[in-house]
């Protein structure tokens, strides 16, 4: 039997030693070229009929065509398709060089980089549509979200009917009505918004009959003797600084959220869109223009001293402020920086014995509203768009400068009415479209391109 050459069998021995060796000369770029550009593949992606082409390729085809379909055989894709990873791999491994050549082209590209964000938003509104596509069941998580909506969404519903059947009360509250009007009973009322502690001398200013006009003759040494004997020297002095205000004011200051809105209605609004749209500028505002009445009291309940850190309710602390420490001012200004709406969601908390309801929906939204915000400051980076920070700033600074000027022109002429079912509208029902907004968000990081 005649034997094979040195030469063949040292071939035969070195193919057994490394059967890839005999492959991989093979293998070239046109094996992995896309049927649109002829090209090498870059983020190919995969369709249902099975043709693979470059991702900005599908996306050039989609922005030109408007259709959804193969560019090669012409048939329909379902769902949003995405990138072939394993294909993807496999490729940039053994043609890295010409891969980061491609990517360099693509990206000085402006028409496919706009294509590339055009088709992946399109993929974005698709992807609670797209039945049974990635890891998200959309039927399932559709069923619970929608729920969840449906549940808050009835609780507001609750709410606002509440509040506009007793819209016509607003008139009746003390903070418009003189105090030496006030009757006995309004009186204790007025006692009793002071904190829990106050119930201890309601009956004993309910047997003196104690009306306005006797309420603003009356001095710490009569508060302390009998028939009031208010022996604690913190609830006297609670009680005569907040008369002091009211001898002041001539009525009831506000002292929760609805009195504050039927003296303020314009602020309240204003106020409201204010810090959900733009927390940092909001609280800027409140520095500069209502530093006493408002930001005062926010800086204190949000970054409270150690020494008021007692068993005083929220009112009774808000009574009488100082200046804020450095500590004070350093804690605001670090959540003020990166967590603006924590500040609020804080505030909130404080008057959840006064406000029940609607301080939860405040500390929801004030919760998706971080996460939104996050959202966008990941979306910024991932895009390598730092740079792009001041601008937009500015652009959002000049927005919303210049609705608030335009509102404030024009609010004289808007009907109250309006402006009621703005401020609940924005109280109750923007946290359930904000968990909306979250959910889209998280689904659009699970289908995003890197």
């Amino acid at each position: 039997m005649e034997e094979p050459p040195q030469n063949d069998l040292n071939t035969m021995t070195h193919e057994k030693d490394d059967p890839l060796q005999c492959t991989s000369p093979q293998i070239s770029v046109s094996e992995f070229s896309c049927h649109c550009c002829y090209d090498i593949l870059v983020n190919p992606t995969t369709l249902n009929c099975g043709h693979s082409f470059c991702r900005h390729c599908l996306a050039l085809w989609w922005a030109s065509s408007k259709k959804t379909e193969c560019p090669e055989c012409r048939e329909k894709w379902e769902g949003f398709p995405k990138v072939n990873i394993l294909l993807r791999d496999a490729i940039e491994k053994l043609f890295p060089d010409a891969i980061r050549m491609r990517f360099e082209d693509i990206r000085h590209n402006n028409d496919i980089v706009q294509s590339l964000a055009a088709f992946q938003k399109y993929g974005n509104d698709q992807v609670p549509l797209a039945p049974n596509t990635g890891r998200v069941n959309p039927q399932r998580g559709g069923g619970f979200f929608s729920g969840v909506l449906t549940a808050l969404t009835g609780v507001a519903v609750v709410l606002l009917v509440y509040h506009w059947s007793s819209r016509e009360s607003e008139h009746d509250l003390l903070v418009h009505k003189a105090v030496a009007k006030w009757t006995a009973e309004e009186v204790v009322l007025w006692l009793e918004q002071l904190g829990p502690w106050a119930s201890l001398y309601r009956d004993r200013f309910l047997a003196e009959r104690v009306n306005g006009r006797l309420l603003l003759t009356l001095t710490e040494e009569e508060f302390s003797r009998a028939p009031y004997t208010i022996e604690n020297s913190s609830h006297r002095r609670a009680i005569l600084l907040e008369l002091e205000r009211v001898k002041a004011l001539g009525v009831k200051p506000p002292q929760n959220l609805w009195e504050y809105k039927a003296v303020n209605p314009g602020r309240s609004l204003f106020l409201l869109y204010a810090l959900k749209s733009s927390p940092r500028l909001g609280l800027l505002y409140l520095y500069l223009f209502d530093y006493t009445d408002t930001f005062l009291p926010f800086i204190h309940t949000i970054c409270p001293l150690q020494e008021d850190s007692s068993g005083e309710d929220t009112i009774t602390r808000l009574l009488d402020l100082r200046e804020p420490t450095w500590k004070q001012w350093r804690e605001f200004l670090l959540k003020y920086s990166l967590l603006p709406y924590q500040l609020i969601a804080e505030f909130a908390w404080d008057w959840l014995e006064v406000h029940y309801w609607t301080s939860r929906f405040l500390i929801v939204n004030a919760m998706l509203l971080s996460v939104l915000e996050l959202f966008s400051f990941w979306r910024i980076w991932s895009r390598s768009e730092l740079k792009t920070v001041p601008q937009r700033m500015w652009s959002h600074f000049w927005k919303v400068s210049t609705q608030g000027l335009f509102v404030a022109m024009f609010w004289p002429l808007i009907p109250q009415f309006v402006c009621n079912c703005l401020f609940y509208w924005a109280l109750y029902f923007n946290p359930i479209i904000n968990i909306d907004l979250v959910v889209k968000e998280v689904r659009r990081l699970e289908t995003q391109v890197f």
